[in-house]
C-alpha cells in the first residue's frame, strides 16, 4: 500500500461520490445492497446508514458481535466530525504519526480512526450522514462501501476503487 496514493486516491472518491438528492428510501435500497453483497460473500459485518443523528439503516449479519456495533459508533463519529472518509482520517495520522487524542483531543471510547465510514455527500451541501461498515480488514471495510456508493450512484467501481487511481 502506498500512503499518498491512497490518500489521493480517496480525495478522488470522495470528490466523485455524490448524490444529488438522499432520503431514507435510498439509505435503505444502500444499506440493502452492502447486506446482499456480505451475505454472498460470507462477510460477518455491522452496516449502518445514516444522516447525522437519525440512524436510517442498521443490520448486523451473522458473526457480528457488539464490538462491531462500536465500531460502526466510532467510525461514523469521525465522519461526523471531520466530513472525511474514516481511512482518509487514519491514513493522514498514519502518515503524520499522530493520534487522535494527540492532534484533535478525541477520546478512543468515541472515535475511531479506522477504514469502513464514508460521507453521504449531497451536492451543493456537503456530508450529510454516513454509511459505515465493520467486519473486515479497515481498507476492506472502505472499499465495500465505496462499491456500495458506486452501485447506488451508478458509478464504475472499478476507476474509483484504491488500487485503480
Amino acid at each position: 500500500m502506498n500512503l499518498e496514493h491512497d490518500l489521493q486516491a480517496i480525495t478522488h472518491q470522495e470528490h466523485a461520490l455524490v448524490f444529488p438528492r438522499f432520503d431514507a428510501a435510498r439509505a435503505w435500497k444502500l444499506g440493502t445492497f452492502l447486506r446482499e453483497r456480505a451475505i454472498a460473500r460470507n462477510h460477518a459485518i455491522a452496516i449502518d446508514v445514516r444522516t447525522f443523528g437519525v440512524p436510517l439503516f442498521f443490520c448486523g449479519l451473522d458473526g457480528t458481535t457488539p464490538d462491531n456495533s462500536a465500531w460502526v459508533r466510532r467510525k461514523s463519529n469521525i465522519v461526523a466530525h471531520f466530513r472525511r472518509s474514516s481511512y482518509a482520517v487514519a491514513l493522514r495520522l498514519q502518515h503524520t504519526g499522530a493520534t487522535l487524542a494527540d492532534k484533535y483531543g478525541l477520546p478512543a471510547a468515541e472515535y475511531a480512526a479506522a477504514g469502513g465510514s464514508f460521507p453521504i455527500t449531497l451536492a451543493g451541501v456537503g456530508a450529510i450522514g454516513s454509511v459505515t461498515v465493520s467486519g473486515l480488514t479497515q481498507r476492506a471495510d472502505h472499499e465495500l462501501v465505496v462499491e456500495a456508493l458506486c452501485a447506488e450512484l451508478e458509478l464504475d467501481f472499478a476507476e474509483l476503487a484504491l488500487d485503480k487511481v
